[in-house]
């Protein structure tokens, strides 16, 4: 996964289909979450989700692990971790804003 945000016009060339998730919150309600946005801190990568049906909800992080050359998803859960991939997270939001 690359730092690459695709859309309508991103000039890429490439085709630009969304990558779709589906997740179930803690009251089993499924939510159609569309990855938007990877980046990597410290080693380790991470992916930005969005609510499919709700664009303009919070965006969720989770880390990204592979093992066997599957890739899934991972509920950070230790709160250094969490405090440290949100600021790293508000930091590109905040350089590409000025951008």
């Amino acid at each position: 996964m690359s730092d690459h945000q695709h859309g309508e016009h991103c000039g890429c060339g490439e085709e630009h289909e969304d990558q779709v998730f589906v997740l179930t919150d803690e009251e089993g309600n499924e939510h159609e979450m569309m990855l938007v946005y990877t980046f990597e801190s410290q080693g380790k990568e991470y992916a930005v989700l969005l609510d499919r049906n709700d664009p303009e909800a919070d965006g969720v992080i989770f880390r990204i692990e592979e093992e066997n050359d599957e890739a899934y998803l991972v509920n950070i859960e230790d709160d250094a971790e969490w405090e440290r991939v949100t600021a790293v997270y508000e930091q590109i939001v905040e350089a590409e804003a000025k951008a």
